[in-house]
């Protein structure tokens, strides 16, 4: 229950005056913390997201030694005082690989998941409000996108624009193009029949006015949820394309990268060579995933709890 302050007494009031109390607005730490109470699941994944990054960001203080640098006398050594979480075949430092492949990884991840999700929302919010012949030829070419496997469709881009991070960051982004073109014409259809879009047109809005100030702001929850739900996938996208040979290339550290080539054939000799790359990629798809399942709660009235 909110607290009541009372109003200061007014100069000159008569006597036996009362000031109407009014309630103070919780500060938004406080409002954050009532957030993580009721979405513990949601903070523990933005937790470790942010974990992540702040490793990411600070690599070169953070990392004990060169990624790149390779100890022909320390050749898959088991993890140990020296190397925390031990050495692959050519004496590189795992732990050092992990904090630098968090670069490239969360890039294309955040990279991959924000440009699918702007270009389709922008492609789903004009096919739906458009309608007509428009919205019907966009749609056959949704569906033509959408009937390729995700995986493949990446794959296909990756071997025509080459292997480097922006590149893959585009070939990761033409997959979540349908599917969030597809929400947010699906949220469109919706709103353009409300009665505050009919006001805006009766009032002499333009097309342009109306998508930009009432239809966007009210389609970016469910762009939100999916923008966090396909990071995780954008980066488990980019393991597999390094695995298959059509992502990141050796020097460059990434987590598909290291789990990639003889790595897999000396699991059973080496097994942390890629056990930890793979329990990284596990870490960011669940936190991400718990991240946005919270979000969706929040932001949806319908699925908000009452302590909210």
């Amino acid at each position: 229950m909110s607290e009541i302050m009372p109003n200061a007494m007014p100069a000159g009031a008569p006597l036996g005056f009362q000031p109407v109390a009014t309630p103070s607005r919780p500060g938004r730490m406080r409002h954050l913390m009532r957030l993580m109470r009721s979405q513990p699941l949601g903070a523990l994944g933005a937790v470790v997201l942010l974990i992540m990054v702040l490793s990411a960001i600070f690599a070169p203080y953070i990392a004990p030694h060169d990624p790149t640098h390779g100890d022909a006398a320390a050749l898959y050594r088991p993890p140990s005082a020296t190397y925390w979480l031990g050495t692959d075949a050519f004496g590189r430092d795992i732990l050092s690989r992990l904090i630098y492949g968090a670069r490239v990884s969360l890039i294309i991840g955040f990279g991959a998941s924000v440009l699918g999700v702007v270009v389709g929302a922008a492609i789903g919010i004009t096919s739906g409000y458009a309608g007509g012949w428009f919205d019907t030829v966009v749609q056959r070419v949704v569906d033509a996108m959408l009937a390729f496997p995700m995986l493949l469709l990446a794959l296909a881009m990756a071997a025509v624009l080459g292997s480097s991070i922006q590149n893959v960051i585009i070939a990761l982004a033409m997959p979540i193009v349908p599917r969030a073109a597809r929400i947010a014409r699906a949220s469109t259809l919706v709103l353009k029949t409300t009665t505050f879009i009919e006001a805006s047109r009766a009032i002499g809005c333009s097309n342009a006015r109306i998508i930009i100030t009432h239809i966007l702001p009210n389609t970016f929850a469910p762009l939100l949820v999916i923008a966090t739900a396909y990071l995780g996938l954008a980066i488990v996208q980019e393991a597999a394309l390094d695995y298959l040979g059509a992502g990141i290339q050796e020097p460059q550290p990434s987590w598909g990268l290291m789990m990639s080539g003889s790595a897999t054939s000396l699991a059973l000799v080496a097994p942390w060579i890629v056990l930890f790359p793979g329990i990284a990629i596990s870490l960011v798809v669940l936190a991400s995933n718990l991240l946005g399942d919270a979000i969706r709660d929040v932001l949806d009235p319908r699925l908000q709890r009452t302590n909210i």
